[in-house]
């Protein structure tokens, strides 16, 4: 395995992995998705919302598209398949940079806009940080279709061979 595979393999298990997520809730209806259920965020409207929008913020930094923080100035998006597709574009982009990493590329530096002030990252170390942010909240989501009474599809089941499920077998090509 090389330096960058393990970028590139987390990139498409990420799309596989929100795609695997939005269509277990694409039957939803506007109020089921914005309904109240326990999580950091209230309801599965405004986790995947938060989920989308922070992809965008780091999206933006890694390609240095300048528009910062104003990526939260966007409405968010209320019913589920309109987000699945818009998290799908994000999704795309992020497996488009990965793919055209360079070894050096990992440890040039990319601006963050915080609050309270702009910080210096390495590009590794957004990627990295953008991927458990992913993880972390999709786990919650997870959580909150199952309080909404759909079974919540496994999202484990993409990199082992033995192991991995038949419908990531799509990112692999």
């Amino acid at each position: 395995m090389d330096l960058l595979s393990p970028f590139r393999q987390m990139a498409r298990n990420n799309a596989w992995a929100n795609a695997t997520l939005h269509g277990a809730l694409s039957g939803m209806d506007a109020a089921a998705f914005a309904a109240p259920r326990a999580g950091f965020f209230g309801s599965l409207k405004e986790t995947l919302n938060h989920i989308h929008q922070v992809d965008l913020y780091y999206i933006d930094a890694l390609e240095e598209g300048g528009r910062g923080r104003s990526v939260y100035d966007a409405p968010e998006i209320a019913l589920p398949g309109p987000l699945a597709l818009a998290q799908a574009e994000a999704d795309a982009r992020l497996i488009r940079f990965c793919d055209a990493l360079r070894p050096a590329d990992l440890e040039a530096p990319r601006l963050t806009r915080r609050p309270e002030r702009d910080v210096q990252e390495s590009v590794g170390a957004l990627l990295l940080h953008l991927f458990q942010h992913q993880v972390h909240h999709r786990g919650q989501a997870h959580v909150q279709l199952h309080q909404a009474g759909i079974a919540p599809p496994q999202l484990d089941e993409f990199f082992l061979d033995d192991d991995r499920a038949p419908s990531a077998r799509a990112y692999f090509d």
